[in-house]
């Protein structure tokens, strides 16, 4: 079985033993395909993506693959964006952004900030009460979406009278314009 993938025009592909990598526009994502009986290989603008036997396992990391390829050129031709609500009732939350770092202070009150570390592959801007998470890779903007949900989890209060937090609206929409 195989599955061909096309190359969207403004993509530049490079492939290395079992290093992908995608760049275009919006940035670029690598990834790394191992497998001893699925392979990959580009020849004209395509990639194609074959098992050399036919069990379902295998089935099933070729299409795993065809849809990390795909999700690759979608985010470095349009990029992906995952939008976040901050909600507080019993303390006024500030969420900042420095560098690379998320600061999250007086979340419940506690004097001590709470903060988390990103990637340099990811953006995210705080207007207002909304928290915008942006970056070309799929997996890496949706796990940091997920680490700045994480930040603001409640310790110690009955979750059913304090839902304040950092949640997740909108989830891996691709980036208009």
């Amino acid at each position: 079985m195989e599955r061909i993938v096309e190359i969207p025009q403004g993509v530049r592909v490079k492939m290395e033993g079992f290093d992908f990598e995608a760049q275009g526009s919006k940035g670029k994502v690598n990834k790394t395909f191992k497998n001893e009986y699925v392979a990959m290989e580009m020849k004209d603008k395509k990639i194609r993506i074959f098992t050399k036997r036919e069990k379902k396992t295998d089935l099933a990391v070729v299409g795993t693959w065809e849809s990390i390829v795909n999700s690759a050129f979608v985010g470095v031709t349009k990029g992906f964006i995952y939008t976040m609500k901050i909600v507080y009732a019993h303390f006024p939350v500030k969420v900042t952004v420095k560098g690379n770092e998320v600061h999250l202070d007086n979340f419940l009150g506690e004097k001590s900030a709470r903060k988390i570390t990103l990637g340099p592959e990811t953006k995210v801007t705080v207007k207002g009460d909304m928290v915008t998470v942006e970056g070309s890779d799929l997996e890496i903007t949706g796990n940091a979406a997920a680490r700045i949900e994480r930040m603001s989890k409640i310790k110690g209060f009955d979750p059913r009278v304090f839902q304040d937090g950092i949640y997740i609206v909108r989830k891996g929409d691709v980036v208009e314009g």
